[in-house]
């Protein structure tokens, strides 16, 4: 007799974005054309950030991260989707569905607590800059990635373990374009409300703390700010200001996914468009066009090249 828990289904059917033939194509090109140009601009920023030595502050060094968690991120959904957009038969297997879920657990649960790890740099420069240098060392920022990292290997590894528990016997179509824990849990043979609740509680509830400690931190930020009379004020405010614009593009799709019942929303879908191809390649070039180093670094890149 087969174990209770084994798995019977090895493949899965996406039924992608929408069933309309004309919508695919239409957003199969516009997302091509914004994949192809936006995502060379985060290998740019990585490359100026690295050659430029006047970008040694640990707030570029975590803008080079970011641009390379994004870059990833959208390497795990996009160039797939794009190839289904073209495909009649959208099939993934089981274990290349579990290995999407992986890393876009473990690189959104990086990319969200470097975030954190970006707010704690600000407060320390603008709230105790004498003691900024001291704290925010080399081998602080080193260790802080490291625990970003990690932080994200756990969140994703917890996803992964209690979906790998669950037996998959039929139906096997995911009403998605990719592979996400709140799809694939509906499609078990089995009573999921613990698991769905643990998954709540490990994205959702995780999502939502961070996103309620960033804003509270840069709320702490921003009235320093406005009672300081220091000559960069201003480009504190600007930074800041990108900042929380960024947090509201990363954790505003990851609360309405996560953090509710795993129940099928009409938004659904074109929520997760934005949240795992959109706003990933955008965050860099956000950051990138309201820096004033970073766009003057690219300049002299640029100049340098073509002299």
């Amino acid at each position: 007799m087969a174990s209770e828990n084994s798995t019977v289904v090895t493949e899965f059917i996406l039924l992608g974005l929408t069933q309309s033939r004309n919508i695919q194509l239409l957003v199969f090109v516009l997302i091509l054309i914004f994949y192809l140009i936006i995502l060379p601009g985060n290998f740019l920023i990585i490359l100026t950030i690295r050659s430029d030595p006047g970008l040694t502050a640990p707030l570029y060094f975590f803008l080079g991260n970011l641009a390379f968690l994004d870059a990833s991120y959208s390497f795990i959904v996009a160039p797939r989707m794009l190839v289904d957009f073209l495909s009649e038969k959208k099939v993934i297997s089981y274990r290349a569905c579990i290995t999407q879920l992986f890393f876009l657990h473990f690189l959104g649960g990086g990319e969200g607590l470097l975030l954190v790890v970006m707010a704690f740099d600000r407060y320390i420069a603008i709230c105790r800059p004498l003691h900024y240098s001291t704290v925010m060392n080399p081998r602080a920022c080193y260790a802080l990635l490291l625990a970003l990292w990690l932080g994200g290997f756990v969140h994703s590894i917890i996803q992964v373990a209690l979906i790998l528990r669950l037996p998959f016997c039929g139906p096997n179509q995911l009403d998605n374009f990719f592979c996400d824990v709140p799809q694939v849990i509906k499609l078990a043979c089995t009573d999921t409300f613990v698991v769905e609740l643990l998954m709540v509680f490990n994205s959702g509830l995780m999502t939502l703390l961070c996103f309620l400690g960033l804003l509270a931190s840069y709320a702490v930020i921003l009235f320093r700010i406005h009672r300081s009379s220091s000559e960069g004020k201003n480009k504190a405010l600007s930074t800041c200001t990108t900042h929380i614009i960024i947090i509201f593009l990363m954790f505003g799709p990851g609360i309405f996914i996560y953090t509710r019942p795993f129940t099928a929303f009409p938004a659904d879908k074109v929520v997760s468009l934005f949240h795992t191809v959109i706003f990933p390649l955008l965050n860099p070039v956000i950051y990138t066009l309201r820096n004033q180093e970073i766009k003057a670094s690219l300049s002299r890149l640029f100049n340098q090249h073509l002299t």
